[in-house]
């Protein structure tokens, strides 16, 4: 499969899992989390490509990084600048605007783990061939 179509199929997983996650631990969630989601999976899977030649917990860092740049961009986003409060970290040791925080920074590395390892399933056509559709 193209890349691109790996990151739609990683994007549609992210959209739908991250708030069914959110219900499941925090018992409810917010619209903008799918869309999080979908742009954090869809991330993964790009970052894990590009750095496919690093061992798992170096992709996995990796990757939470980008989940907590995307968080903290929703965060100024929807909880400063439009003022929804769905989540405050102020008051989390390490937090950058109440936005992100240590705490989670390391969840994320560890729910990364497995993530990337998902993402890898899905192996990427790199030829340049163009592929031919059969019916």
């Amino acid at each position: 499969m193209s890349r691109i179509e790996k990151t739609m199929i990683l994007m549609a997983y992210g959209f739908w899992g991250y708030p069914f996650l959110e219900i499941l631990f925090r018992g409810w969630s917010h619209w903008s989390m799918a869309l999080a989601g979908g742009i954090c999976f869809g991330l993964m899977g790009l970052v894990s490509d590009t750095l496919y030649r690093y061992r798992l917990p170096v992709r996995a860092m990796a990757s939470a990084v980008t989940v907590l740049f995307v968080e903290f961009i929703f965060g100024c986003i929807f909880n400063l600048g439009m003022q929804l409060h769905i989540w405050d970290y102020s008051r989390e040791l390490g937090n950058l605007a109440g936005q992100i925080c240590i705490k989670y920074g390391l969840l994320w590395f560890v729910l990364s783990i497995p993530l990337v390892w998902l993402t890898d399933r899905l192996p990427v056509d790199t030829s340049c061939k163009q592929r031919e559709i059969g019916i």
